[in-house]
């Protein structure tokens, strides 16, 4: 995936860079601007992604987590989880088991609640 995303990053790197010499002065950087833009909001929602996916498995890989109960949503690296666990213990264990996933800067779990 990273490799496919560099080949996308170059190829709108030099379309931009060819479209300099077309271009007038007056149109060039808003252009790299808005080609700049366009690549950070990419690399955001394919780490959002990545993120979540690799929580998610985490979370159904671990025996001692209901994880099939319980969803996960990212934004900018602020993982949301959410659902209903059997135990408080339960919904610790799964706050720390996201939180030890490259990536996530910070877990909201306002929306796991415990049964118990």
């Amino acid at each position: 995936m990273k490799h496919r995303f560099s080949k996308l990053a170059l190829a709108a790197a030099t379309a931009s860079a060819l479209s300099f010499s077309l271009a007038s002065p007056v149109f060039a950087q808003p252009t790299t601007l808005a080609a700049n833009d366009t690549v950070q909001k990419t690399e955001e929602a394919v780490s959002d992604t990545w993120i979540t996916s690799k929580v998610k498995s985490s979370l159904i890989a671990n025996k001692d987590i209901s994880g099939t109960s319980i969803k996960v949503e990212t934004n900018k690296g602020v993982v949301s989880l959410s659902g209903t666990v059997k135990t408080e213990a339960e919904r610790d264990l799964a706050i720390q088991t996201a939180k030890g996933i490259k990536g996530v800067t910070a877990v909201s779990a306002d929306g796991l609640k415990a049964v118990d």
